[in-house]
């Protein structure tokens, strides 16, 4: 079957936006995964990622030029109007196209996107098994009856590595000068970069997050196997020549022993490029000793979900942690040169000025490298959604505004100058510390040794 896969995520940067931050510098790992068990099956695809185009002209040019007999689209809540858009298009350009959709949404909130009788068939759960089935039975003439698809978990070791080149080679037809599919978001990861993903699923209980990501990949953790993780890196080492790479788990060092034998896996390769991946402050207190050996072998910084400065709010959320857990491990990984990327909410339902004000002293004594603030968004599947929706608190009026990002409040109770004012001081440095960072970034761009060697090096090479 001529595949195309479309890729909407364009409600942060919009089109014309690719290598622009996270949001547009990123591919993603649904697609690239399903692009690679559809043609292990035997069918062609392509990408249409709205990022790289210009605009829905563009996008209807290019439906009517590849003539695809499946289009298939990721979405996530906030996806929501672009990817309807894209189904409306399709169905007007190429009526004959069998629509499907799938994703975090669709799973979620399947009666919110079942109506739109445009889309064939709705894809829940994971896709890897029933994606390229669907396929099959498209091409054999013997299409399913059910517009809803549930999916089945695959065996992750057994599945193909995730197709990078279905983005990389998109975004370079459109001009865009890359020499990796992704792009680096902090000055210790350096290009090429790669992200990767390791396993599914999160053992911990977070209300703003819980039960939406059982719901998505089940009760317990699945991950990869560090062979096959490591079969990866080194096709992406020999593919790329990746410099830096990022892990996308949710919370990669939840299994010690995993962690382990990864870094002596990664070690044992040759591998010297430095990562970043997420973790939780009780895990950094409670195993210091593998935070010692992740720096070892490359680790440069972690995400930390830090939330809250407030201990009441921290158990509001069912965090599992306490904000002197939170500066300890602030503490952890000052002592080991971990770059810190502060993660954490303002205007949480029930959350006083006062509370607030613990997260920003909270904040000035961690003394984050980067800063990652959110206002408190409810979103679709977690039990703080529903908490809000049953005590008449979100202010969500457009899928749109699923975004995470701290421009407006998202819950009633909340005075928006406060919030404004709370989110600006957060963020404020002391003057030694503002110092600190400053000459730090100077150090990491211009005169750290591995980088004055690779200069070097470029210059015997240019001689």
């Amino acid at each position: 079957m001529q595949t195309t896969l479309i890729y909407a995520g364009i409600t942060g940067k919009g089109f014309d936006s690719t290598g622009q931050g996270m949001d547009s510098g990123w591919i993603s790992h649904g697609l690239a995964i399903l692009s690679a068990v559809a043609q292990e099956a035997g069918h062609e695809v392509n990408l249409l990622d709205l990022r790289a185009l210009r605009g829905w002209d563009h996008f209807r040019q290019e439906l009517a030029a590849r003539q695809p007999q499946v289009c298939g689209l990721t979405m996530m809540s906030v996806d929501f109007n672009p990817v309807m858009e894209c189904v409306r298009i399709i169905d007007e350009v190429l009526p004959q196209a069998t629509i499907v959709v799938g994703g975090p949404h669709p799973t979620l909130m399947l009666d919110e996107v079942l109506p739109e009788s445009r889309i064939d068939y709705v894809v829940t759960h994971e896709g890897e098994v029933t994606f390229p089935r669907l396929l099959n039975d498209i091409a054999a003439g013997t299409p399913p009856a059910d517009r809803v698809l549930v999916g089945e978990p695959p065996d992750l070791d057994g599945l193909p590595y995730s197709d990078h080149d279905l983005f990389l080679n998109e975004w370079r037809k459109w001009g865009y000068k890359l020499d990796s599919p992704e792009a680096p978001f902090a000055q210790e990861l350096p290009p090429p970069f790669v992200t990767i993903i390791a396993g599914r699923g999160c053992r911990y209980n977070c209300s703003f997050c819980q039960p939406a990501e059982r719901r998505l990949f089940g009760k317990k953790v699945r991950r990869r196997s560090v062979a096959h993780v490591m079969g990866e890196l080194e096709h992406l080492r020999d593919r790329y020549g990746f410099a830096s790479f990022m892990f996308h788990d949710d919370t990669l060092t939840e299994d010690r022993d995993w962690v382990l034998a990864f870094c002596d896996a990664y070690q044992a390769a040759g591998f010297t490029q430095p990562f970043f991946c997420q973790s939780r402050a009780d895990i950094i207190v409670r195993h210091e000793d593998v935070v010692r050996r992740m720096v070892q072998v490359g680790l440069r910084g972690y995400f930390i979900g830090f939330e809250s400065g407030n201990d009441r709010v921290l158990r509001f959320i069912r965090k599992g942690t306490t904000r002197a857990i939170n500066l300890e491990a602030g503490r952890i990984c000052k002592r080991y040169g971990i770059t810190i990327w502060a993660n954490y909410m303002l205007g949480l339902p029930t959350e006083t000025e006062a509370e607030m004000r613990d997260t920003i002293s909270m904040l000035r004594e961690i003394d984050p490298d980067y800063y990652s603030p959110a206002f408190y968004t409810p979103h679709p599947g977690s039990d703080l959604y529903d908490y809000c929706l049953e005590h008449d608190l979100s202010l969500i009026t457009d899928h749109d505004s699923y975004r995470r990002n701290p421009d407006a409040p998202k819950v009633k109770g909340h005075d928006a100058a406060f919030l404004q004012w709370a989110l600006a001081e957060s963020q404020r440095r002391k003057p030694a510390n503002a110092l600190r960072r400053w000459s730090r970034a100077k150090w990491d761009r211009y005169a750290r040794p591995d980088k004055v060697v690779r200069k070097l090096r470029r210059v015997l090479a240019g001689a």
